[in-house]
């Protein structure tokens, strides 16, 4: 995990929400891209390349749909009574980009993290924070939901983090997807299962998952930050949060639908020289393992089963 950042979590394991704020160092270098129809985002439109702000003061990933987006005012407000955001001659502005999944499924449907829990995340943000699975925006997080949600697995946040040399990447990831999560061997690792957890979809056959699909707009999404020391241009920031978008694609089948609101942050520390196309090998790796961190670290809730129960499911049956 990279030493400059900061990490802290709300999560509400009852109501099955929560939220993630992520705090990078006063100097730092930020910019997003989005893939899939349906993103839910605040601040995005600063981040672009061709946007005058280069700098964020912090990062928000949270539950709740768009009413999540709420909690990254408490996160500003908050932020801006410590003396933290960008200057004007009326005051500070804190840029607190965020972006949501769609969590309503599990729990209860009428919860969203709020601005004070934005707050909440943001007092408990601390560095080498790698809490995995049920925690901050992965707390209402699950996968495999094509066929519905009574054949869907949980997952969670993930977190992976890679070092060559000096430079060091670190992906933190909310895996929600209504499909199925790829093991690096092509193999399925989760998704959608039946009683036996058995998965009802094999990547000989992808057309399955869609044939009678049983999801709806906005109720899917995969929230990417990655985290980097390298010295990059907000440019290549930009250019390293399109490649990410390859390490989901190649985790999640399929990725980036007319259900998915895939977003990846990055955001750099400006420490170490790199070639940026080793840099961009090194994101998509790292968000590649951080999804399939993000299933395996998952624990039941909600009645939903994760890869460790499933797999016991499969041990018993021989």
């Amino acid at each position: 995990m990279l030493t400059e950042f900061k990490v802290g979590h709300f999560t509400d394991l009852q109501k099955g929400t929560g939220c993630t704020v992520i705090l990078p160092p006063q100097e730092n270098v930020a910019a997003a891209a989005v893939r899939g129809a349906a993103p839910g985002t605040r601040e995005i439109a600063l981040l672009a390349p061709d946007k005058k702000i280069h700098r964020i003061h912090a990062l928000v990933l949270t539950g709740g749909s768009a009413f999540g987006l709420g909690c990254a005012q408490g996160v500003m407000e908050s932020l801006a009574e410590q003396g933290i955001g960008y200057f004007t001659h009326y005051g500070l502005v804190p840029i607190v980009p965020a972006a949501v999944i769609y969590d309503k499924n599990l729990g209860d449907s009428a919860a969203f993290p709020t601005a004070e829990d934005g707050r909440t995340a943001l007092q408990a943000a601390t560095f080498n924070n790698t809490a995995q699975g049920n925690v901050g925006a992965g707390t209402g997080a699950s996968v495999g939901k094509w066929l519905g949600m009574e054949h869907a697995m949980k997952s969670g946040i993930g977190i992976a983090a890679l070092e060559h040399k000096g430079v060091k990447v670190t992906a933190l990831t909310v895996v929600n997807a209504a499909a199925d999560i790829l093991n690096k061997d092509g193999s399925l690792l989760a998704g959608a299962v039946d009683e036996q957890g058995n998965f009802l979809a094999d990547t000989e056959r992808p057309w399955l998952r869609w044939e009678q699909a049983q999801i709806g707009m906005a109720e899917n999404t995969i929230l990417t930050a990655v985290m980097t020391n390298a010295k990059i241009r907000k440019e290549q920031a930009f250019y390293l949060a399109e490649r990410a978008h390859f390490g989901i694609a190649r985790r999640v089948e399929p990725s980036h639908t007319g259900y998915d609101g895939d977003t990846v942050f990055v955001v750099s520390s400006l420490r170490v020289e790199s070639n940026l196309d080793f840099l961009a090998a090194m994101v998509v790796s790292a968000v590649e393992q951080s999804i399939i961190n993000g299933v395996v670290s998952a624990e039941e809730a909600f009645g939903l089963k994760t890869v460790q129960s499933v797999q016991s499911l499969r041990r018993s049956e021989k």
